[in-house]
């Protein structure tokens, strides 16, 4: 039953980034990232009364606190980045960049925490990083140059702002139950997506948002709720060495669905640096999984 679960989790993880595609055709990304954010809020809090870990709150101490609000307004950060990229460039090309957040959590991990690399996790940085740079063509090199802006950067700054928010929730979350974390990080990422909603002044755009994208918006919170749930109960039943990288073969379940859904098609070179990424992922996580058993 557990693996079902995990391939679930893979399965709804992956569907996320075409829903959210679909969703942002004619809303802007930050106000779709506010109300998806609200969705996946709703699933964080089930997943701790679930847990019964709502009991949790009152020990929390002030380091804890400080670290987990930083890690929301992380996530908040890479959520608002990522959904950008998604309006504007294609889900096959910026699913996998994010996904490089794998890489650099390990080397911040390394550099900050002090944590030990093994042969292995070298070798899983590499082929991460080279698949990456496959992943990018010169034309999308010369428009982040020219413009300073662009998909390539979004995408760059979603997976920077994921992988401090693994850094910063790894140093909150000692001694917590992970649906309590994950649910106060959720809480701040509510807080700073609405945030920049009125700062932006996009408050009005909230109300024009038509039936059709806030439909897809609102799946695309449940994808992510079904996914967690999944997610979390497979781990609950199964092996984290097994489970673990089940779920983050949803970058492959993002890119089929990229190319069924939207027609979006990767190069040769593309499409071996796909591979590179998640051979090289897997390599990093099932050598964690191993260590960690």
């Amino acid at each position: 039953m557990w693996i079902l679960l995990a391939a679930a989790s893979a399965f709804f993880a992956g569907t996320t980034a075409i829903l959210a595609k679909l969703g942002l055709k004619g809303v802007d990304s930050t106000v779709a990232t506010a109300l998806r954010t609200a969705v996946v809020l709703l699933f964080a809090w089930a997943l701790v009364f679930l847990a019964g870990a709502q009991s949790g709150l009152g020990s929390l101490s002030a380091e804890s606190w400080a670290f987990l609000v930083s890690s929301g307004l992380a996530t908040g950060a890479s959520w608002l980045c990522y959904f950008k990229a998604i309006q504007m460039g294609d889900v096959n090309r910026v699913v996998p960049i994010d996904k490089s957040s794998t890489a650099m959590a390990v080397l911040l991990a390394v550099v900050l925490l002090g944590e030990g690399l093994s042969l292995a996790g070298i070798v899983g940085v590499v082929l991460i990083a080279v698949g990456t740079l496959a992943m990018i063509e010169r034309k999308d090199v010369e428009e982040a140059r020219e413009t300073r802006s662009g998909w390539l950067l979004l995408a760059v700054g979603s997976a920077v702002f994921a992988s401090l928010t693994s850094i910063l929730g790894k140093a909150g979350m000692e001694g917590i139950d992970s649906n309590l974390g994950t649910a106060i990080r959720t809480v701040v990422v509510l807080a700073m997506s609405w945030g920049m909603v009125a700062v932006t002044g996009k408050r009005r755009e909230v109300r024009s948002v038509g039936r059709r994208d806030a439909g897809f918006i609102v799946l695309s919170g449940l994808a992510t709720g079904a996914s967690w749930l999944c997610f979390f109960k497979a781990l609950q039943e199964g092996p984290a060495s097994v489970v673990v990288p089940i779920d983050k073969l949803s970058i492959l379940v993002a890119v089929l669905f990229s190319y069924v859904v939207l027609g979006e098609r990767l190069s040769r070179k593309a499409s071996l640096g796909l591979a590179g990424i998640v051979a090289g992922t897997m390599l990093m996580l099932l050598r964690r999984s191993r260590l960690s058993s």
